[in-house]
């Protein structure tokens, strides 16, 4: 009988916790390098344009959404928002660390010919296809699934050229129980993932 009790009492608090969770969640986006890029100010110059990045995604107000067993479902936003203001204040901080000066640019069209007009040594913009992490709960666990898509376009003055790469990551994990945390810590391991793997050699193609 006591058992049955506990059983009960157990059962009673996984509905009533997974019942009270859901609303809207901010994930603080940031890129944390964690490799070192002793080359990167000889590749792109010491000052890097900052063109507009484009969210070209279908719904850019969330990042990400947790499905619970029971109750009210999560959405994810990001901080800072706009996503694309997220992810660029987010790398223009970590290129500062390199010696590389980011400088806003109002408008790049992606031409090699427009480079020589550029005021600065080398140009960025990025488009975001996908940017989203996805999580459904069962009864003791949740699967978490996380796609990251971008199209970077560098423009390098002295190469007359502009490179472009198209990266996406696709993530899937199982956890015993999807908090924001432990969402937010996915979501900017890949970012980490991502751009460590860039700035290495962002020239090639």
């Amino acid at each position: 009988m006591k058992s049955f009790r506990w059983l009960t009492i157990f059962f009673l608090s996984f509905f009533i916790f997974s019942c009270a969770t859901g609303g809207t969640y901010s994930i603080y986006l940031r890129y944390q390098p964690t490799r070192e890029f002793p080359s990167l100010q000889q590749k792109l110059g010491s000052t890097l344009g900052i063109a507009p990045f484009q969210d070209q995604r279908p719904d850019t107000l969330y990042i990400g959404h947790h499905t619970p067993l029971r109750g009210v479902s999560t959405h994810f936003k990001s901080e800072p928002f706009p996503l694309e203001k997220a992810i660029t204040e987010s790398l223009s901080h970590a290129l500062s660390h390199y010696g590389v000066k980011t400088i806003p640019i109002s408008n790049w069209n992606g031409e090699p010919d427009s480079l020589k007009n550029m005021e600065t040594d080398s140009i960025l913009m990025i488009k975001i296809k996908r940017f989203w992490t996805e999580g459904v709960a069962s009864l003791f666990r949740t699967h978490v699934k996380t796609t990251v898509q971008l199209v970077i376009h560098l423009g390098v003055k002295k190469e007359g050229n502009v490179f472009t790469r198209n990266v996406e990551v696709e993530k899937e994990v199982t956890v015993a129980r999807s908090t924001p945390e432990k969402m937010e810590e996915m979501i900017n391991q890949i970012l980490t993932d991502i751009f460590d793997s860039y700035l290495s050699n962002p020239c090639n193609i």
